[in-house]
């Protein structure tokens, strides 16, 4: 398979010299033996969030065991060449990325439990089963609204939305249902990246300060474009048949679309605080989350009031158990937050003993900045995204306006290459499990490979101003 060769070829790093980063502070140890264990340590924990499937591992267990064995190699390092002190600073560094990046996931993720527990989901599932669509209606229905939705939640709840619909409807009909599913997944990767919020590689970039909130939307055209073509590729197999139209009726909860209100204004808040007081974006997402408990309190009383009566039912039929925000808190994906810990940690301590500065110096010096910025995007494909960014970012090759938005493009799109590429994809191999698999995706890698070269030509061609000096 194609990842062992990427890491074996990871083990090269070491053989190279380490080129001077732009942290004068920074040892070269990419030869020394805990160097060279710290990079090992690194890849068999990796391969481990890899074989999650199959082996029912968490993958933040290893990452986060990983991580803290490398720093020790760090520490140890810095200590031997009379630099005590470094490794204390330099992790200050990393925890410090990761508590704006678990803020806000955490405040973003709160919300779409709130929503998912009000019905809206569940709403919009069951609206689109029952209006009597043919396959191909569906097929294009739930592309184009992964798109739309995939910016303002995110890739993974909008793929498992979309793909219960595709399942639904698709019923025993397989071939509808792999299609569906892979064109589920490129489009909410695609939706994706185009908005801060809709994959963590953009929220990453935002955050560095690499791309204004705004500036994000030069890139919607190319990200549209690497959906449409491989879509359009792949409704020819789709039929126009009729599925069965379902009785089931869902409703939304007291409450659900005040809480989307919310949700919005938290948006907002978030954007203000970064573009206009200079504070980071996860202080005004737990603002947001300020918002959403105090309305919880209003529903909790509310709720509370309905259960009391002789029916605790409300005009939509409901039976009601009260709202508490620290259920919504509890469900957060933990392992994803955890195991985003265990990464900037292990990319963190791995650049401590310079190979960041070395594969920025092979990538970005040695093959060019797009050639780089592309191969990011495959990358992305066969590793995971979440990490190549991180490194990239901590890299910091000093690179245009465009060439920022080229990588931010390649990093939330390539994953669709392939369906371990990306988590939208890893979580519809799950609920598809058996139907979408690794080897139906890969029967139309080619047209998806279509849809990213010409998403890179387009925004080369329409954002030829953002490469200027």
């Amino acid at each position: 398979m194609i990842k062992p060769i990427v890491f074996s070829a990871l083990f090269t790093l070491a053989a190279l010299p380490a080129w001077a980063s732009g942290d004068s502070e920074i040892q070269n140890f990419t030869g020394t033996a805990m160097g060279i264990c710290a990079l090992a340590l690194f890849v068999a924990a990796y391969a481990l969030v890899i074989m999650e499937e199959k082996l029912h591992l968490r993958k933040s267990k290893p990452v986060m065991v990983a991580a803290g064995i490398i720093w020790v190699l760090v520490a140890l390092s810095y200590q031997s060449v009379g630099k005590p002190d470094h490794a204390h600073t330099a992790i200050l560094h990393n925890l410090t990325e990761y508590a704006e990046l678990f803020l806000f996931l955490l405040a973003a993720m709160t919300y779409i439990n709130a929503l998912e527990e009000r019905n809206v989901f569940s709403a919009l599932r069951s609206w689109m089963v029952n209006r009597g669509f043919t396959l191909r209606t569906v097929f294009w229905l739930t592309g184009l609204l992964a798109f739309v939705i995939s910016p303002v939640a995110d890739n993974l709840t909008t793929a498992l939305l979309m793909g219960a619909v595709a399942m639904a409807v698709g019923g025993t009909n397989k071939k509808f249902v792999v299609v569906a599913c892979i064109n589920i997944v490129v489009a909410a990767n695609a939706g994706g990246a185009f908005s801060p919020f809709g994959d963590i590689t953009t929220l990453m970039v935002w955050q560095k300060g690499k791309v204004s909130f705004f500036e994000f939307f030069a890139i919607f055209i190319p990200s549209l474009i690497n959906w449409i073509i491989p879509a359009v590729c792949m409704s020819f197999a789709v039929s126009k048949e009729k599925p069965e139209v379902s009785d089931a009726n869902v409703s939304m909860k007291l409450g659900a679309r005040r809480i989307m209100v919310l949700f919005l204004l938290t948006i907002v808040t978030a954007v203000s605080f970064h573009n206009f007081l200079r504070l980071p974006p996860a202080v005004g997402m737990m603002l947001g989350l300020g918002y959403l408990s105090f309305f919880s309190y209003y529903l909790k009383k509310a709720e509370g009031r309905m259960n009391s009566g002789d029916n605790p039912l409300d005009v939509t039929g409901h039976n009601y158990a009260a709202f508490d925000l620290f259920r919504k808190i509890a469900k957060a994906e933990w392992d994803t937050l955890l195991f985003f810990y265990g990464v900037i940690l292990c990319v963190g301590g791995l650049g401590q003993f310079g190979y960041l500065a070395v594969t920025s110096n092979v990538m970005y010096n040695g093959l060019g900045h797009t050639t780089a910025n592309v191969l990011v995007g495959v990358l992305s494909a066969i590793i995971d995204n979440i990490p190549v960014m991180f490194a990239v970012l901590t890299m910091d090759p000093q690179m245009s306006h465009g060439q920022w938005l080229l990588v931010t493009l390649t990093a939330g799109v390539g994953g669709s290459l392939l369906s371990i590429g990306s988590a939208a994809g890893v979580a519809l191999m799950g609920s598809a499990r058996g139907v979408y698999t690794f080897g139906s995706h890969l029967k139309w890698t080619w047209a998806i490979a279509l849809g990213y070269a010409a998403s890179i030509a387009a925004h080369l061609i329409l954002n030829a101003r953002y490469f200027t000096p």
